[in-house]
């Protein structure tokens, strides 16, 4: 039988007591969920800001041996780096659907921005990252629409590094974060080493003010060597050729694949403070300590004609150089390859007025001429108009410089001399185009092709241009 309960006096004080604790509880409970909801921390937040954003230089605790290059870790794995905890930034977590933490600002690239405890091993292509949850492979090249250019960019694995999997351990710890990309690719071609690679690394890198190191994939040393004065701008450590040694390198931070915005040009609106391919411009005067930043008229300006050997050369060079002289240039020649080598090129670029040649990657060097110079693009015949647009034309306003069109006409084209009069190729370029796709294009209208210039059209393109080197204005120029 079950003894009753009796209530006593002491019993309400207690029930009384334990009404308040519960109501404290529970107050406690209500205002922690407040401050969960409005006063969030970042760092559970994910945007492209975030992403995209650098450190600066005082965020980073750095050791004795900040600038020295990275030495082999000896001590146990668990031995704690120096590290900032605003070194880490916002801590980029997996999104609800448990995707790698990657983003594709264009449909040229994807970039990958991971903080934490990573582990990069260059050895097997893998990058181990305790944020996330599912395997995601990434070919760090700025170019992800281009299946050709892929084909030659090995592909690497992000990795979680959570859970029972066993962990490579770490030989060499860094205290700053890293920034991998492949040198492979279309490199080479110098509109290539700058579209695909070097604008795009230095969106990525500018924010750091070198406090970021460059760990490269499928490294060639002669490029890597060809631009080692640009890479010393955007890195204060050596270079990392990642999968030649057996090292698994340990760094805060991991950023995989240079981010694109559009071609040999940066989106202010895209980067964290807003730098654009000014900044750009400056860094390679830097680099390759260049005088000139902007355009001091003179009684005698000088033109540089890129020259080509092979395919689209100027038939009438020396009429050209006569007629330019007349008008009051002085006129240089100079043939851009990829033997060229970059500072004495960039010191010639940057000392003249104006610079024109027929389209092609020798017209890169525009990134070196300063701002209120001319670069006049010689558009080969056969409805290339779009294509010279996108490479050469819609860059040169944001980097300060004029631009002109010299739209080549049949009669000036060898292509004139090569097929008859009724041929698609003269007729119907648009059509050989959409039939033969990218190879026909090229293989006709710019392989095939070399230019013979009408004197008197030409003349007057250079009357122009001295007008627009004379004046502050920015101003697009057609000429057919």
């Amino acid at each position: 039988m079950k003894a009753q309960r009796h209530f006593t006096r002491g019993e309400p004080k207690r029930v009384g007591n334990v009404v308040i604790i519960a109501s404290m509880l529970l107050s406690l409970l209500f205002l922690s969920l407040i401050k969960s909801r409005y006063c969030a921390s970042p760092s559970h937040v994910r945007t492209d800001a975030h992403l995209n954003s650098g450190l600066n230089a005082n965020e980073v605790v750095r050791n004795e041996k900040t600038h020295s290059t990275d030495s082999t870790v000896e001590e146990d794995e668990d031995e704690e780096v120096q590290i900032n905890p605003a070194a880490l930034g916002t801590v980029s977590l997996a999104d609800i659907n448990n995707k790698p933490i990657c983003f594709v600002p264009t449909k040229r690239s994807e970039t990958c921005d991971a903080r934490g405890d990573i582990r990069v091993k260059g050895s097997t292509n893998t990058i181990y990252i305790p944020t996330i949850t599912q395997e995601h492979k990434i070919k760090p090249y700025a170019r992800k629409h281009d299946e050709v250019a892929l084909s030659y960019v090995k592909e690497w694995t992000l990795k979680p590094s959570t859970g029972d999997q066993a962990l490579p351990k770490c030989t060499q710890k860094h205290s700053v974060p890293a920034m991998l990309f492949s040198s492979n690719g279309f490199t080479g071609n110098l509109f290539h080493d700058y579209t695909d690679v070097l604008v795009p690394l230095f969106i990525n890198t500018y924010p750091f003010h070198g406090e970021v190191k460059l760990v490269v994939s499928q490294i060639k040393s002669w490029w890597i060597n060809k631009f080692i004065l640009v890479f010393k701008q955007l890195t204060n450590y050596d270079i990392i050729d990642v999968e030649n040694d057996d090292e698994v390198h340990c760094f805060p931070r991991v950023i995989a694949g240079p981010t694109y915005h559009k071609e040999l040009g940066v989106e202010p609106s895209k980067t964290p403070t807003g730098f654009s391919i000014l900044e750009f411009k400056r860094m390679l005067r830097t680099a390759f300590k260049l005088e000139r930043a902007e355009v001091v008229p003179t009684s005698k300006p000088k033109l540089l004609i890129i020259s080509r050997k092979t395919s689209r050369r100027f038939m009438n060079l020396k009429t050209m150089i006569g007629a330019a002289e007349k008008l009051g240039f002085e006129v240089k020649t100079a043939e851009a390859d990829m033997h060229t080598d970059p500072p004495t090129f960039a010191r010639l670029v940057n000392s003249v007025d104006v610079m024109l040649g027929v389209h092609g990657a020798g017209l890169t060097n525009m990134v070196f001429l300063p701002v209120g110079a001319v670069v006049i693009q010689f558009v080969p015949y056969g409805n290339l108009e779009w294509l010279t647009k996108e490479t050469f034309k819609d860059p040169a306003p944001d980097m300060g410089i004029h631009y002109m069109d010299y739209f080549v006409q049949l009669n000036e084209s060898t292509l004139s001399e090569q097929y008859p009069k009724d041929h698609p190729v003269l007729k119907d370029p648009t059509a050989v185009h959409t039939q033969g796709g990218w190879d026909a294009l090229k293989s006709i209208y710019l392989d095939k092709q070399n230019i013979r210039p009408d004197i008197e059209k030409f003349k007057k393109m250079l009357v122009e241009a001295l007008r627009l080197i004379r004046s502050k204005k920015k101003h697009h120029v057609q000429m057919n």
